[in-house]
């Protein structure tokens, strides 16, 4: 099957998958339920919705383990089944993938703070991602996307872990927010800051996902592709949440996405998905979009 680097020489952009929890909603994951125990327990849904992405025409499907670190998973009472929780993650995508996409393990954010600001040392923190990442290895995973960042600290840490234990490529896509004085992270990190240190330190793909919906993300995509040579990665949420009725509603369409993909191109985006609110119909009008582009 051809690598991440094959993929990206023959096409002008690959499509990437959409979110994974408004998938699990309509499956009825119920609110505050740890989505990485359905790898165990119901894992024909696990991979319906990895199958529901690659048959939209994804080109790089992740897995259902963004909250599969030891951190996330004593919360939740599955810090003793990690490496079995994360390797059937990787598993269902894998057998979901087949030969038509890759599989990145998704790895996000402990939750937890680093020293100076909480008590995890860099070490520690480093030996927590690599152990939910032998696991995804383990699974089968061609690659890791370490998502959703806000600490630049943390985010190298992840990609240390994954640089350390596995020979893969690795993504690392950091979250930001428009503010007074332009996008930065919650911990003030901005996208220029982020690029040149986490290639500095390795990264094979450089991004941003979540956040913004497309017109920012489209902005943000600018910044990044100023500061790295990396391939960047993309995944925008289906515009700005809003409550509606008591419920998280995300109302930009997939004609209005995929309407702004060749911008987001433009901008330097070379793998390009969806976040919070986004569908298999948005990743299949992101796949019709880019056929026109190549």
């Amino acid at each position: 099957m051809p690598s991440l680097e094959q993929r990206l020489s023959a096409k002008n952009v690959l499509i990437a998958d959409g979110g994974w929890g408004t998938q699990f909603a309509n499956l009825g994951l119920p609110p505050g339920e740890a989505p990485e125990k359905w790898n165990l327990d119901r894992p024909d849904d696990v991979r319906s919705v990895a199958e529901s992405y690659v048959t939209a025409g994804a080109d790089v499907i992740l897995t259902n383990t963004f909250g599969g670190s030891r951190y996330k998973l004593e919360k939740v009472g599955l810090a003793d089944r990690l490496a079995e929780v994360n390797r059937a993650g990787a598993e269902l995508s894998k057998q979901a993938a087949g030969e038509a996409a890759l599989v990145f393990a998704s790895v996000g954010p402990t939750g937890e703070f680093m020293e100076p600001v909480g008590t995890i040392t860099e070490t520690d923190m480093v030996a927590c991602f690599a152990e939910q990442i032998r696991a995804l290895i383990d699974g089968g995973a061609d690659g890791i996307v370490v998502e959703t960042m806000m600490d630049l600290g943390e985010a190298r840490a992840a990609l240390k872990a994954a640089k350390d234990t596995a020979a893969c490529p690795v993504v690392v896509s950091m979250t930001y927010e428009k503010g007074a004085k332009g996008y930065a992270t919650m911990m003030g990190v901005t996208p220029e800051q982020a690029a040149a240190e986490l290639e500095a330190a390795g990264a094979d793909v450089i991004g941003a996902n979540c956040g913004a919906g497309m017109d920012r993300m489209i902005e943000m995509i600018q910044l990044l592709r100023h500061a790295t040579g990396r391939p960047i990665w993309a995944k925008p949420n289906a515009g700005l949440p809003q409550l509606i009725e008591g419920k998280t509603v995300f109302k930009e369409t997939p004609e209005q996405m995929a309407q702004l993909l060749p911008a987001l191109v433009q901008a330097g985006a070379a793998i390009i998905g969806g976040c919070c609110g986004t569908t298999p119909d948005h990743i299949r009008a992101f796949k019709e979009v880019s056929r026109t582009l190549s």
